[in-house]
């Protein structure tokens, strides 16, 4: 390919609206166009990289017996209907009707289409195991679409099925997925990507994980032990605590505190540490606006992932009105009457000298006993892991919480699929069965801009050469010199008869405007024909993360390429 002929500008000017670095060098580089909120197009160089991710996508995936097919962006909204996700999912989903008035669904996933696909062929046992995979684009309505590719509306993923007839096969076949997945991450050039339990979400089942590559810009949080290799998501992180009760008595105590409502000023006025402290979090139900009232410790922060998890509803943060019963910055779990639904979190387990609200306008209590004075409490994990907690697994207050970019996700999804659009099998006794489901995707767009993010320069990408648009950048500096031009255009040729992927730059054009664009483009290796090289008789070597620098002769360019090449792959 040559750079003149290359649709799409570059520019050293940072995009203002560019929060992150992967989004303004894919910009700068001329790789997407901006569209519309979380909507982009593609150039020539964005597609070649994806394309590469594909491909070594798809060997994996078929490496462990999967069969590529494809669904359909556009569905009726009768198989939503069928697995009871047409009313549960809110306003991600685009929904609209067709001329004859049937409704219909873009697809942001795509457990409905595969139960679809195969529920007619798989009716006996005889078929089992099996895995269909696709590579599709889909459509989901983020509320927030940010940093380019990383968080979009309109994306291409990779989304893969199996079906099974046993927990046990599915356990199986998870751990080989999960495996494919770290040979996916290492041959894009993402070997640090992490995996980490997680939170099932929308798409249902017991156990998930998801892949994760470090990074302080990720809009995700991961909870990860220094001292085992303890790593989960922050929504699904059991936040361990070492309730301390002291067993001196001391009695519930009102105490005047007028004006006073953050947790932070009450446990100031009354000498305290917020660990001291019982706090309440308001809630209210999206569908009624009923209230939910949870008491937690001073400092920490409820987890509503998991705080939805246990209620099995939606919430929002609660709008609390003077007929609502509650006393905004005085509530507390003493005498608290009306229509709640109240929970408390284990960090108040048995827990004593405490302060909390009275209910009561400008008062507080000292001296609160859980055990004593709350009756009957329950006690669930809704809170946050936080920095240098307990390790769930080893115990060790070492927990790290870091940033991190999703990249990938697994989840066994059980039957909740199979069973509400009830695909069943026959198995070797003669009874119906459900198969149990497992569900692996990733993100096309999102992974080649993950690895952009983690591999790049002020300048532009450091493309890995398995996914790079080009291997191998070709600068003719001075092709006004025949010399030059002659020997340049010879040695594109020959490097593209022996199927090396060149971009060749020919332009009449200032070396610092060439090299600057080969920034931007970000093939692993530069090649450089100049009238000061040609008279040496070399050819100039460049790598673009500046690890080489060599100088060949120009009789031997071709061969030495092919070399560097050969060793880096």
């Amino acid at each position: 390919m040559k750079l003149e002929k290359l649709v799409g500008d570059r520019f050293r000017e940072r995009p203002s609206d560019c929060v992150i670095d992967s989004h303004a060098l894919m910009v700068r580089g001329g790789y997407m166009k901006y569209v519309a909120n979380g909507i982009f197009s593609s150039y020539m160089p964005l597609k070649r990289v994806t394309r590469k991710i594909e491909q070594i996508i798809r060997e994996e995936m078929d490496a462990i017996e999967g069969q590529e097919v494809q669904f359909p962006v556009v569905m009726p909204a009768s198989l939503w209907q069928e697995s009871g996700r047409y009313e549960s999912i809110g306003q991600e989903m685009a929904r609209f009707r067709d001329r004859s008035g049937s409704p219909l669904v873009l697809g942001m996933t795509h457990e409905e289409a595969a139960v679809h696909l195969v529920r007619d062929y798989g009716q006996s046992y005889t078929k089992y195991p099996f895995m269909v995979y696709q590579i599709q684009t889909k459509f989901r309505d983020e509320a927030r679409p940010r940093a380019g590719l990383i968080r979009v509306r309109e994306f291409t993923m990779k989304d893969a099925y199996s079906f099974h007839t046993s927990q046990a096969d599915l356990e199986d076949y998870y751990r080989k997925c999960h495996r494919a997945y770290e040979r996916i991450y290492a041959r894009v050039g993402l070997p640090e990507v992490i995996s980490v339990a997680s939170d099932s979400g929308m798409m249902g089942g017991n156990i998930s994980h998801e892949f994760m590559l470090l990074t302080p810009i990720g809009e995700d949080s991961i909870a990860i032990c220094t001292e085992c290799d303890y790593r989960a998501n922050m929504e699904a992180a059991e936040c361990i605590v070492h309730n301390r009760r002291n067993e001196a008595a001391r009695n519930l105590t009102l105490v005047h505190t007028p004006g006073i409502h953050r947790i932070e000023d009450v446990c100031e006025f009354l000498h305290c540490e917020e660990k001291d402290s019982c706090k309440a979090v308001v809630y209210q139900r999206n569908s009624d606006d009923h209230y939910i009232v949870l008491f937690i410790r001073g400092d920490l922060e409820v987890n509503e992932t998991k705080l939805t998890n246990y209620l099995g509803y939606d919430l929002h943060p609660a709008v609390i009105t003077e007929e609502s019963g509650l006393n905004a910055g005085y509530i507390g779990p003493v005498n608290l009457a009306g229509d709640f639904t109240i929970l408390y979190d284990r960090s108040l387990e048995g827990m004593s000298h405490l302060s909390c609200g009275a209910n009561v306008s400008g008062y507080h209590y000292t001296g609160l006993d859980m055990s004593r004075d709350i009756e009957g409490a329950e006690y669930h994990d809704f809170a946050k892991i936080q920095e240098g907690g307990v390790c769930p697994r080893c115990g060790r207050p070492a927990i790290r919480v870091c940033r991190g970019i999703e990249v990938g996700n697994i989840f066994q999804l059980g039957t909740k699929y199979t069973r509400s659009m009830n695909m069943t099998y026959i198995d070797s006794n003669g009874d119906a069965r459900y198969p149990v489901m497992g569900c692996y995707g990733i993100g096309i767009g999102r992974l080649a801009a993950s690895i952009c993010q983690a591999h790049h320069d002020e300048h532009g990408p450091i493309w890995p050469l398995a996914v790079a648009p080009w291997q191998v950048h070709l600068c003719a500096v001075r092709a006004d010199d025949d010399e030059v031009r002659a020997y340049a255009d010879r040695l594109y040729e020959e490097l593209r008869s022996k199927g090396v992927e060149v971009i060749y730059d020919d332009r009449r054009v200032s070396a610092g405007v060439m090299f600057s664009d080969a920034d931007l483009i970000g093939a692993p290796f530069r090649v450089i024909v100049s009238p000061r090289n040609r008279k040496q008789n070399v050819v100039e070597i460049l790598s673009r993360d500046k690890s080489l620098s060599a100088s060949v002769s120009m009789d031997s360019a071709a061969e030495e390429i092919l070399k560097i090449l050969s060793a880096a792959m």
